[in-house]
Formats: structure tokens, C-alpha cells, sequence
């Protein structure tokens, strides 16, 4: 690609005398007259105090700017937002956490529309910020790749963030004093980084990786260390070099990619959550993928990977053993990935694996492919007269796969999780959690607060989670979320009724309000939709756009287009 080629978006910002002005603000902000003349790229940075996934953000970006200047490009260092779940789980705030997916996607495509970067190089640490990134590269188009902010390193006695959580329903079942919770609390969060375990950061970036959109090896390591620093480094020489070979997202997020990134989180034991993201970016890509292909992949890949929260290990001990190219490299061999997709790098991904060592023989966080943690997929997609467009379960057998139990119904997480905490929750009730869908709550809550109570109170294996909401990656147990169509809209779970038996099937993929026909029509008939929560802001906006969770919740779709 020619020189000039390589400036397609910032030369219509700055090039000719009608763009003096704008060129004379660019000086004020550190341009010179060379500057002009080079490939501008945007660096989206997400940091920011509010958490400490993002906290260590902006020396990353500095990192990954300084590298792109020293390969003949002009970085320009811009902010987004980001938000907390950790810290507005369970409250109102958390409405606005899948909201902000949404909003960052939006403003780094407005920032880099708006000023013609020529590329741009996203970096972000946590659930929401991550694929906000990757819906923004896959719109705009323009060469881009993703740099992930690392993982957390251990707490004290290798707590994470989900240890706080199921330490306040153990305190609330008195197997936990005031003292107790005090202490996991002030020792679980050493310091910058995203949650521990393969909780959704690390799924995202995980997928990421397998996506071929960000450098190999990065969704592999910790916030803090030289190796991420070079990551960075890498990551603003290799944009750098996409500009100039004219390499664009929509190369690389192929359909075959997506397989590729849906493959990896299955084998990592990932979060509920990617199922919506990687739907949502692959929307933005172009790339048709629905629920069911879930489903399909999963019949033929495997769970290898013993992370929490199901399973004994933090992402920072499988970094030590090498982190998840070796079980890319062992799924490659095995036909389970698509060798032939472009990265980033500008190799296939059968190029980037080919030198690829395999684990230490005496590790035991991944399993080998012939005896398996799991011979399918843990993320199931449920159907059945409670969610005809399906709903999205986290099994990963060690909870048994079928769940016949009475509903315990709240209209909000609130009420559920004071109803956890009083104990009026008991084996063989299936918690019902609704109203808090896309539309419905707006926002679509994590439930991570109810189903940790869940745990502390010992009741992981007696009782089970349904909602239109859906989970952390940090949640586990027998949970169902993402039922769809939501009870807002109408949906099946809108017309439950305390005592009405449901019944979870994962080795049919069912799930079923055991109640007839004619009963149901007499309830619908009753039923009155709720009033918006919202009448004004961000969540009534978000509220009046957003589709379903089937496909993705996505917020940019004209109807009729």
C-alpha cells in the first residue's frame, strides 16, 4: 500500500490549505510538521481509578502509543469509559454495566470517525470494555487490533473477587463472622488487573486471541510485568504494519474466526457472557452467527481447562504453565480449529501456533483431549415452552444435568437476594429472577450477588437459578440465564407462579414450565406489562433500542434494515 494510501482517513483532516486549522490545533496537542505526513493511529485507553482492572490502563497506553510513533506512525492517546461490576453488583448501578458495552463501542467509533485515524488500537481490562472495543473495530473497519490489560495475580490464600462474594452468604449463613468477612475482604484484590479466574474477562480475552484480533500469547498474562509492557510494544509495531499492508478487522473476524474463538472458550470452561458478546461482535462484523451454533460447535469440542469457578485454578497458574496457546495448539492438531484464519500478525493462526511448545507434562490445569473435564460444551442453550427463543446454561456436570424443582419467584434481584439471604430459599426450589432482562430491567444485571449467596448458604447443589438477567462469569451452580423472549416483553417466564414446577434437562438442552396449555393462556390474558423504570436517560434510550439477548442485545439495528 503507497504511502499516501496509508493516510486514506487522516489526509481528508489535514492535508491542503483549507485544512489549516485543523492542523493548528493538532500542533497545540504535540504535531509537528512531519507528523502530518504519517498514519495517525488512535489509542482508545479505558483507564480509569473507578476499578482495578483498569487502573494500570494508561501506562499500557503510553506503552503501546510510544511504539507506534517509533514505527513511523503518530499515535493519539483518547479515553472511554468504564465501569465496575465488582462494585455495582447487586445494586441499581449494575443496570448500567452491559449499558456501557454499548457506549464505548459508540464513543471509540465516534472519536475515531470523527478525527480520521487511520487505525486504531483498542486496550481494555474488563467485562464490558473488551468487547465495547471489539464491536467498535469491527464497525469502523479500518485497520485495529485489541491489546488486553492482563489478569489479576492471587489474593492471599488465592482469593479472587468471587471469594468476597460467597463470603457474605456464608456470613449470612453464621458460618462466617464479622471478623472472617473483614479479612477475605481487605486480602482478596491484590492490586491491577481483571478478575482471577476464567470468569468473562479472561473469556473475552481468551476469545479475543482466538479471534485472531490481538497479538498471541497476550490473553495470557498478568496486568503487572515486562510481559505485558512488550505486549504492548508489539501490539504498536504490528498495527503499525496493518496499516501499511491495508489489513482490516473484517479480514480477520471471519465466520471460520468466530468458530475458532467460540472452540476456545468451550475448552476454557468460559463465561455465559461471551455467548452475548461474541453475537454482538459478530453482528458488527458482518458475520451471521446465531445461539444455535453454540450449540453445534459444542457437540464436538471438549472442556479441558480446571479454572474457577468451577473447577480448582486461577488464570495467573495457568499463565505459569504457558498459558492458552498450547491448548490452541492441541485443538489445532485435533481438527477443532481453523488453521487457515489471518491474525493480526499477518500469519494464519496455524502459522502463529506452529513453533508452539506443549504444557510442562506434570501440570494438571488442562486436560488432555482423550480424557476430557467434559466430552461437550458446558454452555448449553436451553429451549422449551419457558424460552422459545432460547436461554443460555452454564453446566458443567458437576451439578448434575437435569434440575426438577417448585418456582420461588422475584420480580427483581433485590427481592431474590433477600430472599437468599433470610432464608426463605430452600433445596429444591428453583429461584426465579425476572424483570431484569435487556428491556425489562433495562440493562440486563449480572446475577453474581444471588447465586454467590447461593453458595455461601451451602445450597449450590440443592437449588437452581433461572432469570432473564444473566450471571458473571464468576457465577456457577445449576443457572439459567438469557431466557428470551424476557418477562418484560411478554415472555413465558413473566406468567410463572410461585409452587408451578419447572423442570432443567442439559442432556435434552429443555427447559419446561410444567404447567398446560390452557392454564398458561388464562395467565397471559391476566398479565399486564410493567411500566418503564426508566422514562428519561441513558437506560430509557437503551430500553427503547435494544433487542433481544438471543442475538446479542444489540443496540444499532434499524428495524426493517
Amino acid at each position: 500500500m503507497s504511502e499516501t494510501s496509508q493516510r486514506q482517513y487522516s489526509a481528508t483532516v489535514v492535508d491542503g490549505p483549507h485544512k489549516a486549522p485543523g492542523r493548528s490545533m493538532l500542533r497545540a496537542v504535540g504535531f509537528n510538521d512531519e507528523d502530518f505526513q504519517k498514519p495517525q493511529v488512535g489509542i482508545a485507553s479505558t483507564w480509569s481509578m473507578v476499578t482495578p482492572c483498569n487502573m494500570h490502563i494508561d501506562v499500557l497506553a503510553k506503552e503501546a502509543a510510544a511504539a507506534v510513533d517509533a514505527a513511523g506512525g503518530k499515535a493519539v492517546l483518547f479515553n472511554t469509559i468504564t465501569i465496575s461490576d465488582g462494585i455495582a453488583n447487586g445494586s441499581e448501578g449494575m443496570k448500567y454495566s452491559l449499558v456501557s458495552r454499548e457506549v464505548i463501542a459508540d464513543s471509540i467509533e465516534t472519536v475515531v470517525a470523527c478525527q480520521g485515524f487511520d487505525g486504531v488500537l483498542a486496550i481494555g481490562g474488563c467485562d464490558k470494555n473488551m468487547p465495547g472495543c471489539m464491536i467498535a473495530l469491527a464497525r469502523l473497519n479500518r485497520p485495529g487490533l485489541f491489546v488486553y490489560g492482563g489478569t489479576i495475580q492471587p489474593g492471599q490464600e488465592r482469593r479472587d473477587i468471587v471469594s468476597v462474594f460467597e463470603a457474605v452468604g456464608a456470613h449470612a449463613k453464621g458460618s462466617l463472622d464479622d471478623a472472617g468477612l473483614r479479612e477475605i475482604e481487605a486480602t482478596a484484590i491484590p492490586g491491577p488487573g481483571s478478575c482471577g479466574g476464567m470468569y468473562t474477562a479472561n473469556s473475552m480475552a481468551s476469545a479475543i486471541e482466538a479471534l485472531g484480533m490481538s497479538i498471541p500469547g497476550s490473553s495470557a498474562q498478568e496486568a503487572v510485568g515486562a510481559e505485558k509492557l512488550a505486549d504492548c510494544r508489539a501490539a504498536g509495531a504490528t498495527l503499525r504494519e496493518l496499516i501499511r499492508r491495508g489489513i482490516t478487522p473484517r479480514q480477520i473476524m471471519t465466520r471460520e474466526a468466530f468458530e475458532n474463538a467460540i472452540t476456545v472458550v468451550i475448552a476454557l470452561g468460559g463465561s455465559t457472557n461471551a455467548v452475548l458478546h461474541l453475537l454482538a461482535m459478530a453482528d458488527a462484523a458482518g458475520v451471521a452467527l446465531s445461539i444455535d451454533d453454540f450449540t453445534e460447535i459444542g457437540k464436538r469440542v471438549p472442556v479441558l481447562a480446571d479454572l474457577k469457578p468451577s473447577g480448582h485454578y486461577l488464570m495467573s497458574e495457568l499463565v505459569a504453565i504457558g498459558g492458552i496457546r498450547p491448548l490452541m495448539k492441541r485443538l489445532l492438531d485435533a481438527g477443532l480449529l481453523h488453521g487457515d484464519c489471518l491474525t493480526v500478525t499477518g500469519w494464519t493462526m496455524a502459522e502463529n501456533l506452529a513453533d508452539c511448545p506443549d504444557y510442562p507434562a506434570d501440570q494438571s490445569i488442562i486436560a488432555p483431549l482423550d480424557s476430557p473435564l467434559k466430552a461437550t460444551s458446558h454452555l448449553r442453550i436451553l429451549r422449551g415452552n419457558l424460552a422459545p427463543e432460547g436461554a443460555v446454561a452454564k453446566i458443567t456436570g458437576k451439578e448434575g444435568l437435569r434440575f426438577c424443582g417448585t418456582a420461588r419467584v422475584f420480580d427483581s434481584e433485590e427481592d431474590a437476594q433477600a430472599g437468599i439471604l433470610a432464608g426463605d430459599v430452600v433445596a429444591g426450589d428453583v429461584v426465579v429472577i425476572r424483570y431484569e432482562g435487556p428491556r425489562g430491567g433495562p440493562g440486563m444485571r449480572e446475577m453474581l450477588s444471588p447465586t454467590s449467596a447461593i453458595m455461601g448458604r451451602g445450597l449450590g447443589n440443592e437449588v437452581a437459578l433461572i432469570t432473564d438477567g444473566r450471571f458473571s462469569g464468576g457465577s456457577h451452580g445449576f443457572v439459567v440465564g438469557h431466557v428470551a423472549p424476557e418477562a418484560a416483553v411478554g415472555g413465558p417466564l413473566a406468567l410463572v407462579h410461585n409452587g408451578d414446577a419447572i423442570t432443567i434437562d442439559a442432556s435434552t438442552d429443555t427447559i419446561t414450565l410444567e404447567v398446560d396449555a390452557a392454564t398458561m393462556e388464562q395467565r397471559r390474558a391476566a398479565w399486564q406489562p410493567p411500566a418503564p423504570r426508566y422514562p428519561r436517560g441513558v437506560l430509557a434510550k437503551y430500553a427503547a433500542t435494544v433487542g433481544s439477548a438471543s442475538s446479542g442485545a444489540i443496540t444499532d439495528r434499524i428495524p426493517g434494515i
